[in-house]
């Protein structure tokens, strides 16, 4: 290389350093903490209705010093629209609202090995994702259904459920006396409209559930087998099954307790409960 390259490099070395000294310092406040910021945004997800006031007035009573402006930047940053906008109410938080006064029913169709119809007609609570198994027969008819009706109500009471509305098509093996039964119990019924699953697409999302992971994987004999069969299944879906609308949990078994951190455990005795011959299967920890 030439003595100039040399040189030159040299210069542009000593440039650079007389640069970065001479560059102004970063002025202002520092920048929010990580765990703030979290906390705003939880606060603005869980509260359609808070603007950046009534945050900066929440945050203030928790001991956490920060100014309003700030909330707002990090509102603004994050694409959050002012409260008027976020509380406008979408049908989606209307019906999660509404959830806890809705069940939701239908019959649907299994056939045997031998090709003979059996019917079941099932219930599931929209808030909870509860089903229940109302019952299995080759012959629905009037006075079985309104029978099935009966045990409902009776269930239900026991429950202390605070349901007020059943969805349900309109098929014709509801009678009116099913109807009847429910009315006095001071439940509404709403019929889905003509071939329009999705008004019912929780219970139809059930049942879409229930054959993959059953009744597709079984061989049904008679209704005896069966009504066991979706027992079990009844049993396993409302005890153990995880639901992404729960955050993971089941219906009737909370999460555990957050603050245990099980992620760490080096070493895990899990063992496998079998449920219908494996067909279903449960993971626990063992005591």
């Amino acid at each position: 290389m030439r003595p100039d390259t040399v040189l030159r490099w040299h210069r542009d070395l000593l440039r650079r350093r007389h640069a970065a000294a001479s560059a102004p310092r970063q002025r202002g406040r520092p920048r929010t903490l990580r765990s703030i910021r979290a906390l705003v945004l939880r606060l603005a997800r869980e509260n359609s209705s808070w603007g950046y006031r009534r945050m900066h007035g929440e945050l203030a009573a928790l001991g956490i010093t920060v100014a309003a402006s700030t909330i707002w930047e990090i509102l603004k940053e994050h694409g959050i629209d002012p409260s008027p906008d976020r509380a406008a109410s979408t049908w989606a938080a209307f019906l999660r609202s509404q959830a806890g006064a809705l069940l939701a029913c239908d019959f649907f169709e299994v056939r045997t090995v031998t090709g003979a119809r059996l019917y079941v007609l099932a219930v599931i609570e929209h808030a909870t994702r509860r089903v229940r198994i109302l019952g299995v027969t080759a012959h629905p008819t009037g006075q079985w259904v309104t029978q099935v009706g009966r045990n409902l109500v009776m269930d239900l009471q026991d429950a202390g459920s605070t349901a007020r509305f059943l969805i349900r098509d309109r098929d014709a093996k509801f009678t009116a006396a099913f109807d009847a039964v429910l009315a006095d119990a001071g439940i509404r019924l709403v019929k889905s409209g003509v071939r329009m699953p999705r008004m019912n697409s929780i219970m139809e999302r059930w049942i879409q559930t229930c054959r993959r992971e059953l009744l597709d994987r079984t061989l049904i004999w008679n209704p005896h087998h069966l009504l066991h069969a979706l027992r079990e299944f009844e049993t396993f879906y409302n005890e153990h099954r995880p639901h992404r609308a729960l955050r993971q949990a089941a219906p009737l078994r909370p999460l555990p307790d957050p603050s245990t951190d099980l992620a760490r455990t080096t070493a895990f005795d899990i063992r496998r409960y079998e449920r219908l011959g494996g067909t279903l299967n449960e993971y626990r920890h063992t005591a």
